[in-house]
């Protein structure tokens, strides 16, 4: 099997679904006969709830794998048919451990080298621009940024595509290409298409041709322990989410 696609979902601005859309990804790829790795990296460890686990009660976690204390394979899990390494609220300390530790700016792409049994890696990044985001940064190909059709969403792009060029030019010299995901869209709001068209016009083949539509059930499944695709099958979350994977996997 050739190396995964390793692929973060950052953006520095909370409440864009960024966590809903690595999961559903990572299950909609699973769904379409890929293996995946999915990584919680946010010390809110919101995707580790998603997944209907609890984040207070996990031993084998990325803290674990980040700080040496517990190889990758011993720590992942198999939920819904994929591989799984959770998150646990230590993650937050993690930044302040490593401060002085010699390119600790390396450690995740280094404890990533030798995964070659999976496709895809997602990552689930804070929504910040600290050593856990830059980590994810220097060990990524692609980042994924879900983007809500709204003015203010967009204004705060800058700041991220700001780091991920500075992480190319000091950290990573062969990527991580970003790519844009246009979540929350709804075709009968005005703003909506005109910021749409705005971010097409900018940004051109970086963003994906298939969008999230705004819907409540890809909302409310997290809350559930479920992906959309589990908890509302038939929805336009569950239909816009397998097509966004089959994009993901032509775009391969």
């Amino acid at each position: 099997m050739s190396d995964p696609d390793i692929i973060a979902f950052c953006n520095q601005k909370g409440g864009v679904g960024k966590t809903t859309c690595a999961l559903n990804i990572a299950v909609g790829l699973t769904l379409l006969k890929k293996k995946v790795l999915v990584i919680d990296f946010d010390p809110q460890a919101h995707l580790t709830y998603s997944l209907g686990l609890d984040a207070h009660n996990l031993e084998g976690t990325i803290y674990s794998v980040m700080n040496g204390t517990a190889p990758l394979a011993g720590a992942v899990m198999e939920i819904k048919g994929m591989k799984v390494l959770p998150a646990n609220l230590n993650l937050g300390r993690l930044e302040t451990e490593l401060s002085a530790v010699p390119k600790k700016e390396m450690i995740l792409k280094n404890r990533l080298a030798d995964t070659s049994d999976v496709q895809y890696i997602i990552i689930d990044c804070p929504p910040s621009s600290g050593l856990l985001t830059v980590n994810a940064l220097v060990a990524c190909h692609e980042v994924f940024i879900p983007l809500q059709m709204e003015f203010l969403a967009l204004k705060g792009m800058s700041r991220l595509l700001t780091l991920i060029e500075d992480v190319k030019k000091k950290l990573n010299k062969d990527g991580p290409v970003y790519r844009i995901i246009p979540t929350r869209y709804d075709a009968r709001k005005r703003l909506n298409n005109a910021i749409m068209d705005k971010v097409r016009e900018r940004f051109g083949d970086r963003v994906f041709k298939n969008v999230i539509r705004e819907n409540i059930a890809v909302a409310e499944a997290p809350s559930f322990g479920q992906s959309i695709f589990e908890y509302a099958p038939r929805s336009h979350g569950a239909e816009d989410y397998l097509a966004l994977c089959r994009e993901i996997i032509r775009r391969r």
